[in-house]
């Protein structure tokens, strides 16, 4: 083949792919919309649940798919915005953007002096670090209890209104189409973001970070960065779950939660979006929905180690790494 046919036909490649994709994207938000008229309302809030379990695993994707820092801490931060958009819920305003912002922003604070230490060390030191950053969230929400109330948790949370203006959401489909718009706008901002320069320059510092540090890169600066913007993120996945829920407990900053987000990005992909959101949904129902059958009633755990084997093993790049052919192919000429 000339080197002008083979031009052509890898920039004939990158539009089918491209096109493909554009495709792809437009499918599954057209079923996420419509899904509430042809599901129960059971099932309408499992989807929910699963829209802000993959905010949250995003938020983890950020820090390990992208930057290379294995987390076990989003925890922490999904706590710290779940229990602070239910303190503004049940004490200021039931209003849905004030809780999301002020939820990401307390967040983020967190975020900083715990970022500032953890991002110090690298590899299995930082994913110790972040256990405990976890650890501690959670002793807090147990133990503090004039503002979490222990373990009895947040109640009598009211149903969430998205914009001034507006009715509160008292049914389950108009709850889960609030938490598809913003799930739809955060996670558009994720992907704008891997396209820009401080994604690659976090790339960098994922492959090769002692060279970014010799070409003076201040690779402390870009991680605490991400660290704290994924600190925002699972934040604002927080206080839609409060939305969601309408309760919250020292639980939802487990370490449980930590450890299914991390399996979702490992299953679906380290360093995929739609990756992540795919395993954070396969995650999700293993442990909900096939771990609840009758034939395996109470091993949902078992079935989640299987699915992790399984998916080390089979898929090394995850559910991202899964080429379906979507046309016949065309044997090679030269």
């Amino acid at each position: 083949m000339s080197p002008t046919g083979t031009i052509g036909a890898a920039r004939t490649a990158g539009t089918s792919g491209a096109a493909g994709r554009r495709l792809s994207v437009t499918v599954a938000v057209l079923a996420l919309a419509l899904a509430p008229f042809v599901l129960g309302p059971y099932a309408i809030g499992t989807l929910s649940r699963i829209l802000v379990f993959g905010l949250l695993a995003v938020s983890v994707n950020l820090l390990t798919g992208l930057t290379g820092l294995p987390t076990l801490g989003q925890s922490a931060y999904f706590g710290v915005g779940a229990y602070t958009a239910a303190i503004v819920a049940t004490r200021l305003t039931d209003i849905g953007i004030l809780q999301l912002l002020i939820a990401a922003g307390v967040s983020a604070l967190v975020a900083v002096p715990t970022g500032w230490l953890a991002i110090r060390a690298r590899g299995v030191v930082f994913l110790m670090l972040t256990l405990a950053i976890g650890e501690i969230a959670y002793s807090a929400a147990v133990n503090w209890k004039s503002l979490t109330n222990g373990t009895d948790g947040v109640s009598g949370i009211p149903p969430v209104v998205p914009l001034p203006g507006m009715s509160a959401l008292a049914l389950d489909g108009l709850v889960y189409f609030y938490v598809l718009a913003v799930f739809l706008l955060l996670f558009a901002a994720a992907s704008r973001l891997g396209s820009t320069p401080f994604a690659l320059a976090l790339r960098g510092i994922r492959d090769n970070e002692p060279r970014m540090r010799a070409i003076g890169y201040p690779t402390q600066r870009y991680a605490l960065t991400v660290y704290c913007g994924a600190g925002a993120l699972a934040g604002a996945a927080g206080a839609l779950w409060v939305s969601v829920q309408r309760f919250v407990s020292p639980g939802d900053a487990g370490f449980e939660i930590a450890a299914l987000a991390l399996l979702a990005v490992v299953i679906g992909g380290s360093g995929s979006l739609w990756g992540a959101c795919a395993g954070a949904a396969l995650v999700w129902l293993t442990r909900d929905y096939l771990g609840n059958l009758e034939a395996v009633a109470g091993r949902g755990p078992l079935l989640l180690g299987l699915l992790f084997v399984v998916a080390v093993y089979a898929l090394p790049r995850g559910l991202a790494g899964v080429r379906l052919p979507l046309g016949p192919t065309r044997k090679r000429t030269t």
